[in-house]
């Protein structure tokens, strides 16, 4: 199967290292995605936003050949539910890791804005639960691949129009969440909610990782898209 693996806010295809060797030993064609913009002063980054980056995924898509599993990490499932969205006959399988569907309309999150552009605010600015896994190590040997996004991408509305969308089948893979805790919680989650049920076949695995299990349990990771993919 050919897997689109889509990053997270800050970070480009070097990100998913330590996943594709343990998917491409298990048959799987993977393509790790840098988006547009990343790096880039707001001198030419000023007018990218989600829309940009969810069309580098659809093209992306476009030059493969047959069905395609999409992956999103975090704000890269907004991009990841975007293609589901524009290519919904394309997709057989969308994947979150450690975010839900949005819902038409909203964004990711809002982040400070410096010298026009939104840096990565170090491992520190972030809960103990998204980081806890994240050894003195590995946030020395990660944060050096992270990189600015431009300014709009966090806050720009996504645009959703295809209610196909919701006949893609989706995994979420939470890093502390399992189904029975997930539920309990959507209700909570306004418009995320409706989006979710809106889905005729959602499935929700607990990783037991905190935020960025690509870089915490890669394998651990793999081998749960592995086995999302073979359902």
């Amino acid at each position: 199967m050919d897997i689109l693996l889509i990053p997270g806010l800050w970070l480009d295809a070097s990100s998913w290292e330590g996943v594709v060797p343990s998917l491409e030993e298990a048959g799987h064609r993977a393509h790790p995605l840098t988006l547009p913009g990343l790096d880039d002063p707001a001198s030419t980054s000023a007018e990218i936003g989600i829309a940009r980056w969810i069309a580098a995924a659809v093209s992306a898509v476009d030059a493969l050949s047959g069905d395609v599993v999409v992956v999103g990490h975090s704000g890269g499932g907004n991009v990841a539910w975007g293609v589901a969205d524009a290519r919904p006959e394309r997709v057989s399988r969308v994947i979150f890791v450690d975010t839900a569907p949005p819902p038409a309309g909203s964004g990711i999150s809002e982040f400070e804005v410096v010298d026009g552009v939104v840096p990565f605010p170090g491992w520190d600015f972030f809960p103990d639960e998204d980081v806890s896994d994240l050894d003195e190590s590995t946030r020395a040997r990660t944060a050096p691949l992270t990189r600015s996004v431009p300014a709009r991408v966090p806050t720009d509305a996504i645009a959703l129009v295809n209610p196909a969308r919701y006949r893609v089948p989706v995994t979420l893979l939470m890093g502390g969440l399992d189904q029975a805790a997930f539920e309990g919680m959507i209700d909570q989650w306004g418009a995320y909610a409706a989006e979710y049920r809106a889905i005729d076949d959602a499935e929700v695995v607990r990783i037991g990782s905190g935020h960025w299990p690509q870089f915490s349990v890669p394998e651990r990771l793999a081998e749960l898209l592995s086995a999302a993919i073979a359902r």
